[in-house]
C-alpha cells in the first residue's frame, strides 16, 4: 500500500495520537478539571477581556458633536442669475476648493425664475461651524459666509433651526464669527460650547478627527486621521479672484469634504485644535486646518469689542522655505519675504511698514526678537499685539541685517452682513 493514502493515514493517526497525548500531558502538568463533588467535572469558563481601541475616538466625537452645526446658505434666485453664480457653487465645492484646488463637481444650472418675478430663495451652498458661547456665537470660515446678499441658517445637531447674522469677518485669515438670531419671543436652547485645545502642542502622527456637514448634505459626519505636517503654507482664493496667503496650517489626512469648511479638527481629548479649511482636490488625504491658537485672539477680540479687531503691518509676504531661499539666492533660509501678488503692493502705501521704511524684497526675520519661521509665520506673531503697539522689526536687505520700529495700526473693518444691508 505504497500510495499517498497510506501516508495520509499515518499522518492522521499521528495527529490524533498527538492530540490525545497533549491532552494527557496537559491534565497531568497543567492541572485537572475542577471536580463537582459527584464525580463529574466542571470546565471553568475562560473570561476574555476585550479592549476597545476606538473608545477614545468615540468619546471625543461624543463630546464635540453636540457643538458642531451645519450652515445652510440661501440666496434670492434673481441675484444668483444676475451674478452668473451657480446655486451649487458652494454645494459642490467651496471657493477655496474650486479656485485654489480645482473644481470638485460640474456646476449645475439654477432653476428658472417664475414669470411673476417674485423673490425665490434657493439653497446655494453649505458649510460647518462650532459653538463658542451659550448666547449663540459660532465660529466658521470666512468663505462660508462671504456673501452679503445671502441668508444663513444654522442647523443644530438636535434638529433646531435658527437664522444667523454675520458678526464679523477676518480680513487676514479665513475666519468669521456668526450669531444665532432667535425669532421674536423665541429663546435659544441650552447650547454646549466647544472646549478649545492648544495647536502648539500638536505632533506629527497624532490622531485627529474632523467633524462637519460633509458635502453640505451629511450633517455631523466624522472622519479620523493623523497630523501629517505642521506649518504648511498655501495660496488660496477667497472666491473673488483675489489670492490669499494662509500660513502655519495643519495638514491632516482625515477626510475633509466640501461642506466641512468651518468645522472643527479635534484631538482625542475632545478639544478643538483647528478649523477645517481646504483640501487638495487632486490628491487623497491632504487637507488643511487653521490652528486654533491663531483663532484665539480673534475670539477674544469679538468678546471684548463685539467684532474682530486686527493690528496691521501693511505688507504682503511669502514665507520662505530653504528651497525658495536657495532659488532666490538670499543668503538666509527663514523669514517673511515681502512680495506682491501682481494686484497688490508688497508694502502697502501709507501703512505702518512703509512709514517705517520697509521695502519690497526685504525679508522680515524677527518681531521683538522672536524669529519668523514657517512654524511661526508673520501674521501669527503680529496678532500677539494690538493697534497702537510699537514693535521692533528685524529684517534682511541686500545681505545686511537691519532693524526698524513700527507702530501698528488697526486693520480696516470688514462689514457684517447686517451692516451691509443697512447701507442698501
Amino acid at each position: 500500500m505504497n500510495s499517498p493514502y497510506k501516508v495520509l493515514a499515518v499522518l492522521v493517526i499521528i495527529s490524533l495520537f498527538s492530540g490525545v497525548a497533549g491532552g494527557m500531558i496537559g491534565n497531568r502538568y497543567l492541572g485537572s478539571p475542577v471536580g463537582s463533588g459527584d464525580g463529574s467535572t466542571v470546565v471553568q469558563p475562560v473570561q476574555l477581556k476585550l479592549t476597545d481601541e476606538a473608545s477614545p475616538v468615540i468619546e471625543a466625537i461624543q463630546k464635540v458633536s453636540p457643538s458642531v452645526v451645519s450652515i445652510v446658505i440661501t440666496q434670492d434666485l434673481r441675484l444668483a442669475q444676475r451674478n452668473q453664480v451657480s446655486p451649487f457653487e458652494l454645494f459642490g465645492g467651496d471657493p477655496f476648493f474650486d479656485q485654489f484646488f480645482g473644481p470638485q463637481t460640474q456646476p449645475q444650472q439654477p432653476q428658472q425664475q417664475p414669470k411673476d418675478d417674485k423673490p425665490v430663495k434657493q439653497k446655494v451652498g453649505g458649510g460647518s461651524g462650532f459653538i463658542l458661547s451659550k448666547d449663540g456665537l459660532i465660529l466658521t470660515n470666512r468663505h462660508v459666509v462671504a456673501r452679503d446678499d445671502a441668508d444663513y441658517t444654522v442647523l443644530l445637531k438636535d434638529g433646531g433651526e435658527y437664522a444667523a447674522e454675520v458678526v464679523s469677518r477676518d480680513l487676514f485669515n479665513d475666519i468669521a464669527v456668526i450669531k444665532l438670531k432667535p425669532k421674536d419671543g423665541e429663546t435659544l436652547p441650552e447650547l454646549k460650547p466647544v472646549r478649545l485645545g492648544s495647536s502648539s502642542e500638536l505632533q506629527i502622527g497624532q490622531t485627529v478627527i474632523a467633524i462637519g456637514n460633509a458635502l453640505a448634505e451629511f450633517q455631523n459626519s466624522a472622519t479620523k486621521g493623523i497630523i501629517s505636517a505642521i506649518g504648511r503654507q498655501i495660496v488660496a482664493s477667497d472666491g473673488t479672484g483675489r489670492g490669499q496667503n494662509l500660513s502655519g496650517l495643519i495638514q491632516t489626512d482625515a477626510a475633509i469634504n466640501p461642506g466641512n469648511s468651518g468645522g472643527p479638527l479635534v484631538n482625542l481629548a475632545g478639544e478643538v485644535v483647528g478649523i477645517n479649511t481646504a483640501i487638495a482636490a487632486n490628491a487623497q488625504g491632504i487637507g488643511f486646518a487653521i490652528p486654533i491658537d491663531d483663532v484665539k485672539p480673534v475670539i477674544a477680540s469679538v468678546e471684548e469689542h463685539g467684532r474682530i479687531v486686527r493690528p496691521i503691518l501693511g505688507v504682503m509676504f511669502t514665507m520662505l522655505t530653504p528651497e525658495l531661499a536657495k532659488e532666490l539666492e538670499l543668503g538666509i533660509e527663514e523669514g517673511a519675504l515681502l512680495k506682491g501678488d501682481g494686484q497688490n503692493f508688497a508694502v502697502l502705501p501709507g501703512k505702518p511698514a512703509e512709514k517705517a521704511g520697509l521695502l519690497e524684497k526685504d525679508v522680515i526675520l524677527k518681531i521683538n526678537g522672536n524669529k519668523i519661521t514657517e512654524a511661526n509665520p508673520l501674521q501669527r506673531e503680529i496678532m500677539k499685539y494690538s493697534p497702537g503697539d510699537k514693535i521692533k522689526v528685524t529684517y534682511w536687505r541686500k545681505g545686511k541685517e537691519l532693524e526698524t520700529e513700527v507702530t501698528l495700526e488697526e486693520a480696516p473693518r470688514a462689514e457684517s452682513s447686517g451692516e451691509a444691508r443697512e447701507k442698501k
